[in-house]
């Protein structure tokens, strides 16, 4: 049974030649066809005053979404359209990536088995982050990997007061703060000391950044919770990072806020990649030193 779309959107990888020229051809492949295609350029890493959500000129009325880059361009893209709840397709103009894991010379060859409807569809949790500031919202995300609070490079450790569904948690002394998916946890979170979860687990991760004491260690909290965050007194030169890609400066006294999505990322699937060849060549696992 064919699943032919009636439109599409591409994202592609930001001031990348080889991602616009693959852009442009594989529009032509979809019009052909008589699909409809809107195009958007990911924007580079910037920091925001304000916001809500990020525009986009994808419409939700699309039926896919191809990306074109690799795991930078998709982390973008989810935080676009992951709302729209359609599905996406990471392809990787690079090496081998966690989320865009097809390479560029399957890329037809994988558009004819979508459209056969022979790839698979697999959500993935997202988490929700609001920062509150005297009462009013001042910024809210929706991210794919993580949110993290960090101090500048010659900023002084900060405090951070943590509560999850209102009931206090403690306060890290830290460098900064991750709040990561099962699909972040090898992110920073990894780096971090954090632990690797199964993609498709419903769980948040809560890791701090090198840690004042030693036994504040990483813990793994249901879905179901919110973490509320509080920033302490004298908290300079700290900042907020959606995916590692979009910044936010924090200031004293402000709250943060997440949870996890209302919605989820449909991320396709190929079978011919499983997640654990992935995990071993990425983490280098079996090989000799």
């Amino acid at each position: 049974m064919t699943n032919i779309p009636k439109s599409v959107g591409i994202i592609y990888k930001h001031n990348f030649g080889p991602a616009k020229r693959e852009c442009q051809r594989l529009k032509e492949w979809f019009t052909e066809r008589g699909i409809t295609v809107y195009t958007e350029e990911m924007a580079s890493r910037a920091f925001i005053s304000q916001s809500l959500e990020e525009e986009t000129n994808i419409p939700d009325t699309v039926h896919w979404v191809v990306v074109l880059g690799g795991d930078g361009t998709l982390l973008g893209a989810a935080r676009k359209i992951g709302r729209y709840g359609v599905p996406i397709l990471g392809i990787n103009l690079g090496g081998l990536g966690f989320l865009a894991e097809i390479p560029l010379k399957r890329l037809y060859k994988d558009m004819e088995r979508l459209i056969a409807g022979e790839m698979e569809v697999e959500a993935r949790l997202m988490l929700e982050a609001s920062v509150l500031r005297d009462n009013e919202e001042k910024c809210r995300f929706s991210v794919l990997n993580d949110v993290v609070i960090n101090k500048g490079a010659l900023a002084r450790i900060i405090n951070l007061r943590v509560s999850i569904d209102r009931r206090f948690l403690t306060t890290f002394r830290a460098d900064g703060l991750i709040v990561s998916s099962p699909t972040g946890s090898t992110g920073y979170n990894l780096s971090a000391g954090g632990p690797i979860l199964y993609p498709n687990l419903e769980a948040l991760i809560l890791t701090p950044i090198c840690p004042f004491t030693l036994t504040q260690r990483p813990i793994i909290l249901p879905d179901t919770s919110v973490i509320e965050i509080n920033m302490g007194e004298d908290s300079e030169e700290v900042t907020l990072t959606f995916d590692g890609q979009v910044g936010f400066d924090l200031m004293d006294n402000d709250g943060i806020i997440i949870r996890t999505s209302e919605k989820k990322l449909k991320l396709i699937k190929s079978p011919d990649q499983d997640y654990f060849d992935i995990l071993r060549t990425k983490l280098k696992w079996g090989e000799s030193s």
